[in-house]
């Protein structure tokens, strides 16, 4: 199966460039429908430049907080410097704590399309 999703400039470069190897979501409804092994579409809001990525393993979580606890913070699209100030509230400016709640979240592993 084939999902989109819409990504800010930044976090499409990191995806593109492989420095990002786990996106992180809402597990809401739309998100339920991805299976390992299915293709993600993601096209970047600034340039509209699309890029596809298989799904390697999916981690769902109740909120993310236990996400971060669980998941390397570097394959989220942490640089190094960027780790000691990494929370799991950086996450609500997306996604608000009652929302987790509601649907839980899910870091959603990636890799490239082998042909």
């Amino acid at each position: 199966m084939i999902h989109e999703m819409r990504l800010n400039a930044q976090p499409f470069k990191k995806i593109k460039d492989g420095e990002k190897t786990i996106e992180l979501r809402l597990y809401d409804e739309k998100r339920r429908g991805i299976s390992v092994g299915d293709i993600i579409v993601f096209t970047s809001r600034e340039s509209g430049e699309k890029l596809q990525k298989r799904v390697k393993a999916l981690h769902v979580f109740a909120n993310f907080k236990q996400l971060y606890a669980s998941l390397d913070l570097r394959k989220c699209g942490y640089a190094p410097d960027e780790l000691a100030g990494a929370k799991a509230e950086d996450m609500e400016q997306y996604y608000s704590a009652r929302e987790q709640e509601r649907c839980g979240v899910a870091g959603i592993e990636l890799e490239d399309i082998k042909i």
